[in-house]
């Protein structure tokens, strides 16, 4: 039988390699699970809320070329809890450190 594990979600369209990778560093280093998806949605808003909505943790990032988003399950679409475009490293990393954060209910990081 296969489960799911309790994951963060990523829904990516035509993501920055580098942006989704240090998004990606900064989960693991809170000690949570993630998956990344590509898909087909053109708008950040419809990737976040998605992404959000399906995990069972109700934390999901959204990134769209060089831009990315955080949102939590129950909050209206676009209304992200963190949004960067054209991040940097240290942004990309805390971002996904937050969402992360989320989930273990700890303060976020600046």
């Amino acid at each position: 039988m296969v489960r799911k594990r309790p994951s963060i979600y990523i829904y990516t369209n035509n993501a920055n390699k580098e942006l989704l990778q240090e998004i990606s560093a900064g989960i693991e280093e809170e000690g949570i699970f993630f998956e990344i998806r590509e898909r087909e949605e053109t708008k950040l808003q419809l990737l976040t809320y998605g992404a959000a909505a399906d995990s069972m943790l109700g934390s999901g990032i959204g990134i769209l070329g060089l831009e990315a988003a955080f949102q939590i399950k129950g909050l209206d679409k676009g209304n992200y809890v963190f949004y960067y475009k054209n991040p940097k490293k240290t942004e990309g990393r805390n971002l996904g450190m937050n969402a992360a954060r989320a989930v273990k209910k700890q303060p976020f990081k600046e």
